[in-house]
């Protein structure tokens, strides 16, 4: 049942991935993270009096929304500046870090299955850089290669926190308390961004896609909690189910977005998605 969720969560998250590179059309990023967010808090307002915790669970929330906040802005910023096939692709990184850190958290040791996986997530990885360096994009130099590794570095800590946090509270509790502080902290960063920018800050301007921004992310994230809260629920591998949203954005972006190199960078995909499999099995 975990692993279902998991999996519905990853089509909701590849849609939603999609429709935030459309958003940053007509808006900032900031901006359309923190609408997104607060709508999303707007929808999840009766589990505010449903749910209760203590001081310091509130504290860990607190704690996770940083996490998040810095993976998103960053993410954003890099789904700004790069193809959104080349985001996706990079994304998928993701679960072979958490698998790895998971085992090193845990004392476990990889097995064959597990090295054969982050050894063609590597291979991946190279291939990639190379394709995009022919788009004149130097994964050394490029401020958006370098906001989409903070991203992932910011989103690893924070899945491997999930896991922490989950014991003892319920999830929608969770999701609910969190996006409450990340959308706190997003409007101080908002308001800090357009005061440092002021007559030359980018104008805003309502979008209907915002709240499809919100919904998609509401039920991929309430989806995604519920996974981990369930009995026998693996991280590394709920981790593995989810990135397959990268399906769902390379498509689309091959499709609509008219991106280039895709055939290469589709190749690059499916040693990347091989890699999910064989850890996938060795996870198992």
């Amino acid at each position: 049942m975990w692993l279902t969720l998991a999996l519905c969560s990853a089509v909701l998250l590849g849609l939603y991935d999609v429709a935030k590179k459309k958003a940053t059309e007509n808006n900032p990023v900031l901006f359309i993270l923190l609408i997104a967010t607060a709508l999303s808090t707007l929808f999840l307002t009766p589990c505010f009096f449903i749910y209760k915790g203590s001081g310091m669970d509130h504290l860990k929330l607190v704690m996770k929304a940083v996490l998040v906040s810095a993976s998103w802005i960053s993410g954003m910023v890099g789904l700004k500046l790069l193809p959104i096939t080349t985001v996706s692709t990079l994304k998928t990184t993701r679960p072979f870090l958490v698998v790895i850190f998971s085992i090193i958290l845990f004392g476990e040791q990889l097995n064959l299955w597990q090295w054969g996986g982050v050894i063609l997530a590597l291979t991946a990885v190279m291939m990639l850089s190379r394709t995009s360096s022919s788009e004149g994009i130097k994964f050394s130099r490029n401020k958006g290669i370098w906001a989409m590794g903070l991203s992932i570095a910011a989103g690893v800590a924070s899945a491997l926190y999930d896991k922490f946090i989950m014991k003892g509270m319920e999830a929608l509790f969770v999701q609910s308390w969190s996006n409450f502080y990340i959308t706190v902290l997003l409007l101080a960063c908002f308001f800090y961004q357009r005061w440092r920018a002021a007559e030359n800050a980018k104008p805003v301007r309502w979008d209907w896609l915002l709240v499809l921004i919100a919904v998609l992310i509401t039920a991929a994230d309430m989806l995604y909690f519920f996974s981990l809260k369930q009995d026998g629920a693996l991280l590394s591998v709920i981790s593995l189910a989810r990135r397959s949203s990268v399906i769902v954005t390379f498509a689309v972006g091959a499709l609509f977005f008219k991106e280039k190199n895709v055939k290469a960078k589709s190749l690059a995909l499916a040693v990347l998605l091989a890699g999910m499999v064989l850890l996938l099995i060795g996870s198992n």
